[in-house]
């Protein structure tokens, strides 16, 4: 070990800790007085429901824990968006879970709600995961409506994909185990099963205090919409429970006796650790993010037994390809090299930086492992493609677009993990959350913007100073200095993962060890979703 490897392991683990410590005030919900009001209403929270539901001692992968941190500020905050998901094990078969947090204003649907939502069932719809609702929500935050309601990506989708998944046979379990309110009633209905807990679970179209309002009707919400009256009267829940662990218990039984799922038939053998040391990683990974690094050592850290079959070794050296397992999956995986290579033709080729012989590598290989029926993991750490007459005239825009449609057209599974930088093209061409990609997480020393931060501050600097002079205005080298570090700061924090993780454009933020779960789990998913289509490049040219 030497003081660099020590340093990046520092600087590294300070990233990890930070993390750490956002998720657990995350954790937290609405906070201690809000929990404290749940569960003086004989309910257990949000995240104790999962933990009741999910088999003990199994593996738990939560999806969009970091959304909307940092937003809606003005309304208070909403903690992972007031909703949690992710896919755990019930009886034994992966589900994906959706559970309201009523100590977020009182589970409200915000804008960001609604999209991780819609994230959830995207996930479970790909992957033809059986969906669990645990239903606790007071329905749309009423100040924001124009920016959740009518829109096609809005809170009227979710009912779409109800529709959808159970006309697909894609199992839904809905619990009513607080308010379910309006719109929001429609969630549990449209599923395929719904049971809701007496005393604290109710549902209805119009609320006490609205009804009153429109009709003059007087009526308590209990009689309106509990558990006696959807159970013994109109008949729109299906099963009545005393309290939440029995409806967590009815859910795990039902789950207990679904069928088995086809299989899509994605290879696997015994799972093997790395053989090199896993937590290596923190060192091998620069601090900063503009040093090289040699992409292999993070490779061999991640795959069984540290073996991996590299294709094409020697062309195309700023991508790296090849074939290995993840936790006895195998996986073709697409990666950046950050190591300043020499071509065989005596060009430098520089890390990170998208060539159009590695464009030409990638594109065969993502075709030869749709081929073979091999899920795909693509590590980014790129800053784009390769710029200049040279690479103009080379080719680079077709060889980049023939890399870009092999992406967007392949049928295998994908995965993406960004490392460390994900600029411009090269985020769409190494499968950014654009291509579909059935996860997509980040480590915590991720970056993610149309270009580097200095860079595009010298140009938005230009930008801004153009348009004072146009006014009139002086630009002394005080003022200059001034205004580029305040556009400096301002674009480094839009290219953070917790941004990024913030607004979805990553499923989370992962401690590095955490990676091969991330892809074992997902491809577990995965092969529970046969393919039905043929992979087809579309119209390239040569």
């Amino acid at each position: 070990m030497n003081i660099e490897f020590n340093k990046n392991e520092d600087i590294n683990k300070q990233l990890l800790y930070d993390v750490n410590t956002r998720l657990k005030k995350i954790y937290a919900g609405g906070g201690a007085k809000a929990a404290e009001k749940q569960k003086a209403k004989g309910k257990m929270l949000a995240r104790e429901r999962i933990s009741y539901l999910i088999d003990a001692d199994s593996e738990w992968l939560e999806i969009g824990a970091f959304v909307a941190e940092d937003m809606y500020q003005e309304q208070g905050g909403c903690p992972s968006a007031g909703v949690i998901t992710g896919i755990g094990y019930v009886s034994g078969r992966q589900c994906m879970i959706v559970a309201n947090d009523a100590t977020v204003k009182a589970g409200a649907w915000f804008p960001m709600t609604a999209k991780k939502n819609l994230r959830a069932q995207e996930i479970a719809m790909e992957n033809r995961l059986p969906t669990i609702y645990l239903v606790d929500s007071a329905g749309v935050f009423l100040p924001m409506q124009d920016e959740i309601f009518p829109d096609k990506e809005h809170f009227g989708r979710i009912f779409r994909n109800n529709a959808l998944m159970s006309s697909s046979g894609i199992v839904q379990i809905s619990a009513i185990m607080g308010s379910c309110v309006a719109g929001g009633a429609y969630l549990p209905i449209m599923s395929d099963e719904a049971m809701i807990v007496d005393g604290t679970g109710s549902v209805f179209l119009a609320g006490s205090y609205l009804v009153k309002s429109a009709i003059g009707e007087d009526i308590d919400n209990e009689t309106l919409g509990g558990a006696s009256t959807h159970c013994e009267i109109s008949g729109v829940t299906d099963y009545k429970h005393p309290n939440d662990q029995a409806c967590l218990d009815s859910i795990r039984n039902i789950m207990s006796m679904i069928g088995a799922p086809q299989n899509a038939g994605f290879d696997r053998i015994k799972s093997a650790s790395p053989k090199k040391e896993e937590k290596e990683i923190y060192g091998i990974l620069p601090e900063n993010r503009e040093k090289p690094y040699d992409m292999r050592d993070i490779i061999e850290r991640l795959v069984d037994n540290s073996e991996f079959e590299e294709y094409k070794q020697l062309y195309g050296q700023s991508i790296i390809c090849g074939l290995g397992r993840i936790d006895g999956w195998a996986v073709g995986i697409v990666a950046n090299q950050r190591k300043v290579v020499k071509s065989k033709k005596g060009e430098m080729q520089f890390g990170g930086v998208i060539y159009s012989d590695s464009a030409d590598k990638a594109t065969r290989f993502i075709m030869n492992c749709n081929q073979k029926k091999i899920p795909l993991v693509f590590l980014q750490d790129v800053t784009g493609f390769m710029v200049g007459s040279r690479s103009e005239q080379g080719g680079i825009i077709k060889d980049g677009a023939k890399m870009v449609n092999a992406v967007a057209n392949s049928v295998v599974p994908k995965f993406t993990i960004v490392i460390g930088n994900s600029y411009g093209a090269g985020n769409y061409a190494m499968c950014g959350k654009a291509y579909d990609p059935r996860l997509i997480y980040a480590w915590p020393s991720a970056k993610i913007a149309v270009m580097g931060g200095s860079q595009a501050a010298k140009v938005l600097l230009q930008i801004e100073e153009s348009s004072l002079k146009a006014k009139g205005e002086e630009i002394t080298q005080e003022r200059e200095d001034e205004l580029l570090k305040e556009i400096t700061d301002r674009y480094t924090r839009q290219t953070t993962p917790y941004y990024a993780a913030s607004r979805l454009w990553v499923d989370g933020i992962i401690d590095p060890l955490e990676t091969r779960k991330v892809i074992s789990m997902g491809i577990e998913a995965a092969n529970q979703s046969p393919i039905e289509k043929k992979f087809n490049v579309g119209v390239m040219q040569t």
